[in-house]
């Protein structure tokens, strides 16, 4: 269950900016350098927590400063990258107790809107496929930096996080105490101009 969501969690914030391209640059996330994580957090009973990412995934992003509410995202994660730190609970995860990756071997985003609510910050939403369920998400997300890179590249980063409910997307966390049935997704990524 926990990985399905996670999965989820990571689809949708990978996805994290497509632009209307008339000044925007497009950027794709820089994954070949390890500058990119797809990340979740969920309770473990109320006592813990279980952390987890996935370690595939790929996307890109449109950012112009200037006009930074025609920026958009894209993202494409592969959900049988789960890694929990536990091999078994990852194969639980993957199972079609949870994420059932066989059947839904793919998580996406694609935003559809972004609104800025101050200076490097604002509310990205589009919608997550995940567990072959679609559904709306919004993510706060933050500019952490842009500019040249010692090998003459130019790159932009940002972080983004959001809860979401694993029951919106068919996974059955009902055996388990209510503080478990959300996970919080948290996803970073560096995108390298095209």
């Amino acid at each position: 269950m926990f990985k399905k969501t996670a999965i989820a969690a990571a689809l949708g914030a990978s996805a994290l900016v497509t632009l209307s391209q008339a000044q925007a640059a497009e950027y794709v996330i820089d994954t070949e350098g390890q500058h990119a994580f797809v990340q979740f957090k969920i309770s473990h009973l109320g006592y813990s927590y279980i952390l987890g990412d996935f370690e595939e995934f790929s996307g890109g992003f449109n950012y112009d400063p200037e006009n930074v509410t025609d920026s958009s995202v894209n993202m494409t994660v592969d959900v049988s990258s789960l890694d929990t730190n536990h091999a078994e609970r990852d194969k639980h995860i993957l199972s079609g107790d949870f994420l059932d990756a066989s059947q839904y071997p793919e998580a996406t985003f694609e935003s559809t809107g972004f609104e800025s609510t101050g200076e490097g910050q604002g509310k990205l939403t589009g919608n997550l496929a995940l567990h072959g369920v679609t559904n709306e998400i919004t993510m706060d997300v933050k500019h952490i930096g842009g500019g040249e890179d010692p090998w003459g590249n130019y790159r932009q980063g940002f972080e983004g996080s959001t809860m979401l409910d694993l029951s919106n997307y068919d996974i059955d966390m009902s055996k388990f105490p209510p503080v478990m049935h959300e996970l919080e997704l948290y996803v970073v990524f560096e995108g390298i101009r095209q």
